[in-house]
């Protein structure tokens, strides 16, 4: 048990072991070539000793002085220092005159009397290892406070990624309240009698409202904006759109979409699609005689190509800006799904064209959401 204890206390205080060991041999043979003089193994063990309960018995005092709450704390160093040297030559002097009289007689030792000379030479040795022990407690008080600054900063952001946590329950629970204020039974049911009511009486009204169910059902049910969805059920939405505006305005819109072979098991990111045509929608001039919109979907199991054309409508010339943090937003959105895997261009042509570009290397249809789960 007591060698466990032993062993224990040596693990925690090796380093001050190896750093005492280290300074005492350098000391010694510096001095002992310089001076040419060597001195017995009594007289090294008992200064070093001394020296060494010196060091921490000052670190001791000075961290305790810190620790106080006294108002005035620094003047109570004049007096510990005061203390510390009184008992330093105090045990010192009769120690030495015992050891160089008695034990090891030595002539030039001079110490028949207390005199000035050890006295200065005393205080000087004294107070050259207070002033190690000084910068010894500053430097753990250094790095304690850094320990501390660093624990805080770790705290802080631990605090600031929970309330970010808190911040998104909470969005997300407001956002399902307010899905949760509209039954979704209940309304289709609704949009259901008013469609069969209006189907013999209004043909016209009851296919806006087939369109609309369509799109509200597509909306209370669609993903969070992390997953992506069959490619085919956005092409949908875009096809209950485009019905939408062709009843809202008597069919004068001139809009064509068109869908190059079969998008089965192709997944997308949702509502991408959707902001583009709602923009086309917005911005363009979807009613131009000779120059029809056009959204093209274009995929031959490698490679899917997306793009828009549509004339700007000078009159919403000044939206331009919001337009180009939508396209920005879409970027975005892409980039997170696919990485360096697509492209996205949209600018405008010399006729007055806007046209937009996505092309996405898809050779493995999964590869997108494997992709976004790998990160």
């Amino acid at each position: 048990m007591n060698f466990q204890k032993i062993k224990s206390w040596y693990n925690q205080n090796i380093i001050h072991l190896q750093a005492w060991a280290f300074f005492m041999l350098y000391e010694i043979f510096i001095t002992g070539i310089v001076t040419g003089r060597w001195g017995n193994l009594g007289v090294y063990i008992f200064h070093y000793t001394l020296n060494i309960v010196l060091f921490y018995f000052h670190a001791y005092g000075t961290k305790k002085i810190m620790e106080t709450q006294v108002r005035f704390k620094n003047w109570l160093f004049i007096p510990f220092l005061i203390f510390e040297l009184s008992l330093y030559i105090g045990i010192s002097f009769p120690v030495d005159y015992i050891m160089s009289t008695y034990i090891y007689y030595d002539p030039k030792a001079n110490l028949e009397s207390f005199d000035q000379v050890y006295i200065l030479r005393s205080l000087w040795r004294a107070l050259y290892f207070i002033g190690f022990s000084t910068g010894y407690v500053f430097l753990l008080n250094s790095l304690r406070e850094r320990k501390r600054v660093q624990q805080l900063e770790k705290q802080n952001l631990v605090n600031t990624i929970e309330k970010q946590a808190l911040e998104n329950d909470l969005v997300q629970s407001q956002n399902n309240f307010l899905r949760s204020q509209i039954n979704p039974h209940f309304l289709f049911n609704t949009l259901n009698f008013i469609y069969n009511d209006a189907r013999k009486k209004a043909p016209l009204a009851a296919d806006a409202i087939m369109n609309l169910s369509e799109m509200m059902r597509y909306a209370l049910k669609r993903p969070e904006a992390s997953e992506l969805v069959p490619l085919s059920e956005e092409v949908e939405q875009i096809e209950h759109l485009i019905n939408l505006h062709k009843l809202r305005t008597a069919n004068t819109i001139n809009f064509n979409l068109e869908v190059n072979d079969d998008l089965f098991g192709l997944r997308f990111p949702p509502l991408i699609l959707l902001t583009l045509v709602e923009n086309m929608f917005k911005h363009g001039n979807i009613a131009h005689s000779s120059q029809p919109c056009v959204v093209q979907i274009n995929y031959d199991r490698k490679n899917l190509v997306v793009s828009t054309i549509n004339m700007i409508n000078d009159v919403k010339k000044r939206e331009v800006e919001s337009h180009h943090v939508g396209m920005e937003n879409i970027d975005k959105r892409l980039n997170n799904f696919y990485k360096d895997r697509y492209s996205f261009k949209f600018y405008k042509d010399d006729t007055n064209r806007y046209i937009t570009e996505i092309r996405v290397d898809v050779e493995n249809p999964m590869a997108g959401l494997n992709q976004l789960a790998n990160n």
